[in-house]
Formats: C-alpha cells, sequence, structure tokens
C-alpha cells in the first residue's frame, strides 16, 4: 500500500493519499489549509487519481480543500453523519472566536457527500477500510484502519496523536466519549498498529499504550483529565 503525507500550512494538519500503489487509483484523507498544489504535484509524481474524500471529522482544518479537490474531480467526499453538519457551517463546532478570526470566508458545502458507516467496511480505490466510530474530539470523529503485507494502519485524525490526544473542550467535544473511544476503539488495537494522526508524526499503539499519559491513565485507573492539544 502507497500511504503519502501533505502537510497542510495551518495548525500542520496532515493529510494523506492513500493508494494499493503509483499509478492507480487513490482517496484523500483531510485535505486541509493551503495543501492544493502540493497535493496535485504529489498525485501527479506518483500518476494516482482520487476517487474520493474521506473525513476524519468535521473541523475546518481537517475539511478546508474538501470542495476544490472534489469539484475538480466531481468525486464524494465522505463525513461521519455526526459532523456533516460542519461541512454546512465549519464553525459550528468551534468556538465563537475561530469565525471572527476567519473574516469573510466564503464556505460552500461540497456538491456529493456520502456518509460513513458508523462502524464497519468501506471499500474505495481497492483498499478495503474499516470505519470505527470514535466520539469525543467531535461528535462524528472516525478511525480508518486499512492493512496490507507490511502492517496494520490506524488513521487517527484527532482522536489519538503521538503522546497524546484530541481535546474536547470545543462545541460537541465530550470527555467521556473520548474515554470510552480510547478504551473501546483505540486501545484493543495490536501494539504493531502504526498510527497515522492528524496532526504530528506517525506512532504505534504499542508506543501510545506504553507511553502515552491519556492511554496510561485509562489502562491504570480509567480516569483521564482534559487534553490541550490540536485543533
Amino acid at each position: 500500500m502507497l500511504i503519502e503525507s501533505v502537510v497542510a500550512e495551518a495548525f500542520a494538519t496532515n493529510c494523506y493519499v492513500v493508494a494499493t500503489g503509483a499509478g492507480s487509483e487513490c482517496v484523500v484523507i483531510d485535505p486541509g489549509i493551503g495543501i492544493a498544489s502540493r497535493l496535485e504535484k504529489l498525485l501527479a509524481d506518483k500518476r494516482l487519481r482520487p476517487v474520493a474524500v474521506m473525513l476524519t471529522h468535521g473541523h475546518f482544518d481537517h475539511t478546508f480543500s474538501v470542495v476544490p479537490v472534489c469539484g475538480a474531480r466531481g468525486i464524494s467526499a465522505y463525513v461521519h453523519p455526526g459532523d456533516r453538519g460542519q461541512l454546512v457551517d465549519p464553525f459550528s463546532g468551534l468556538p465563537p472566536q475561530f469565525k471572527a478570526m476567519a473574516g469573510g470566508l466564503e464556505w460552500a458545502e461540497p456538491d456529493d457527500v456520502e456518509e460513513l458507516p458508523q462502524t464497519g467496511p468501506l471499500n474505495l480505490a481497492g483498499i478495503d477500510f474499516t470505519v470505527d466510530h470514535a466520539p469525543g474530539h467531535t461528535p462524528g470523529s472516525v478511525l480508518f484502519r486499512a492493512s496490507d503485507d507490511e502492517a496494520d494502519y490506524c488513521l487517527s485524525g484527532d482522536v489519538l496523536f503521538a503522546g497524546s490526544i484530541g481535546r474536547t473542550d470545543f462545541p460537541g467535544g465530550d470527555n467521556a466519549a473520548m474515554e470510552r473511544s480510547l478504551a473501546d476503539k483505540i486501545l484493543p488495537l495490536d501494539d504493531a498498529t502504526v498510527v497515522l494522526p492528524g496532526h504530528g508524526p506517525a506512532t504505534t499503539i504499542g508506543a501510545e499504550r506504553r507511553g502515552n499519559p491519556f492511554l496510561r491513565r485509562i489502562v491504570d485507573s480509567g480516569h483521564m483529565e482534559a487534553p490541550t492539544r490540536g485543533l
């Protein structure tokens, strides 16, 4: 499996391109702010043809470029129904100051939006993904899991980072739901699973099980304090 990334200009959001290999169809995951030209170069260099955009959640630092990416190719955007409204109003899941910061930003919903399953399989670009609903950061946060002969992968969005987790203090955030998602969807994964997060470097489930303080609190006592990292 071919997995490439482009880091957005704002909030350092990771946009991933996933394909079976060069010269094939692909999916684009979380196209953020200011990635368009570098994404196009990556697609051209690898001779990749996007067939869909997949969104780990609805915050605008992960969805900002979804309309140009989808519109240029007539492809669908996939989002969990819990965050569908954020494609219409990207500030509905953020504190009011973010709307003030954005000024006169114009926003349009993608022409073709598909809803992700709560949990279950999704085959796109010849890749068998598993979608896991993992609310807490947002109501519609999801994990995308896939495997090849080399490794199992978890594209975790803003659920899990190297050394941290997604914040739960924005509108729609839920600390108890985040704890359940970590306990029920993250911790059962194999230690060797490669985690590709929405921000920051890749890690593994094993490394996070051992060193991530938020996961340690769940393993040791079930208690978790509200995190502060990420948008």
